[in-house]
């Protein structure tokens, strides 16, 4: 969940004195990682990395009582710093038992019993029952299937055949020849998807439930396009050095203090490492103390010209970094 630094008020804005809130700064959204997809849909590593997240989070808010209530790719921003999705936006949130907001959640996005009550409302009747928890496990649903599938799905969750048979159009989104991922053994994905798309809410998996799907439990690599999206605070360079650099240990650590020289004009530099063997053999990992630095040099560094050749730099996730895991093949 993001976090709040703290709140203060401007006194000078043009309606009066306001109240602010002071939020972490965050990094790309969901939204927009869906429109870099290009409608190829995100990778399984990616789609898995946000439903745990996300599910975390949801799990901690329901604990307390507290419902979001307006869940969206929009709504959901990565951090560079913790490396992880976040949920933002929490200006519909309600307690649980006590909801007195009575419009809540976004068209595409929005459970059954969250607009058979909008609905009412607008009529000015009483809804007999109240929006629960489960209106957050349907949005998640609904993103979920959208970052498998590259395609925004509001009209189609909003037609008369979603409304007869949802799982029906889920299974045909799975087995689409146009979907990349599909290749992919992706039916715990599939199952754990409809598990949070039930119409009847309390048929809905808690997001407790969910994260004990099987889903969680296969390793996915992340893709090249992944680490160019998703900043951390480790920096990836290829195609810096060749077999023959590795191999002459002069030569190598020359190399090694030339790179460090660069890197450090875009920050401190906690660490560098150049593996002389697979995996990651060639590779460049530069850690960073932190996100901001790291992005400034990814951005100057791509497509400098090193040694005669073009540098390619990515982000590399810092979790698996410092475990000494390096992927062999992220194309």
């Amino acid at each position: 969940v993001v976090t709040l630094y703290g709140v203060f008020t401007n006194h000078y804005s043009a309606n009066g004195p306001s109240r602010c809130l002071l939020l972490e700064l965050l990094d790309i959204s969901v939204s927009e990682l869906l429109l870099h997809s290009s409608n190829q849909g995100c990778s399984m590593w990616m789609i898995q990395h946000c439903a745990r997240d996300v599910l975390e989070a949801l799990a901690f808010l329901h604990h307390k009582g507290y419902v979001h209530a307006d869940l969206k790719p929009r709504n959901i921003l990565w951090s560079a710093e913790e490396e992880c999705f976040k949920l933002i936006d929490f200006g519909l949130s309600f307690k649980e038992g006590n909801q007195d907001v009575k419009y809540i959640q976004t068209d595409g996005y929005r459970a059954p019993e969250a607009e058979l009550q909008n609905c009412l409302a607008q009529a000015g009747l009483p809804s007999e029952t109240e929006c629960t928890s489960a209106v957050d496990l349907w949005s998640l649903g609904i993103v979920l299937l959208e970052m498998f599938s590259g395609m925004k799905l509001k009209h189609t969750v909003q037609s008369q055949e979603w409304k007869t048979n949802s799982s029906a159009i889920i299974d045909r989104i799975f087995a689409s020849e146009g979907v990349v991922n599909s290749a992919i053994p992706a039916y715990h994905l599939r199952d754990l998807i409809k598990s949070m798309l039930h119409c009847d809410q309390g048929k809905r998996a808690s997001a407790e439930k969910a994260l004990c799907s099987p889903f969680f439990s296969i390793p996915f690599a992340p893709h090249i396009e992944d680490l160019v999206m998703l900043p951390t605070p480790v920096l990836r360079l290829l195609n810096v050095l060749s077999d023959a650099s590795l191999q002459c240990e002069e030569e190598y650590e020359d190399i090694l203090e030339d790179i460090r020289e660069e890197c450090q004009k875009y920050g401190p530099v906690v660490s560098l490492l150049i593996p002389k063997e697979n995996p990651g053999k060639g590779q460049v990992f530069v850690e960073y103390a932190n996100a901001g630095d790291s992005k400034a040099a990814q951005k100057m560094l791509t497509g400098k010209i090193f040694d005669g050749k073009f540098v390619v730099a990515t982000f590399y996730p810092l979790s698996a970094y410092k475990r000494g895991y390096l992927y062999q093949n992220l194309l």
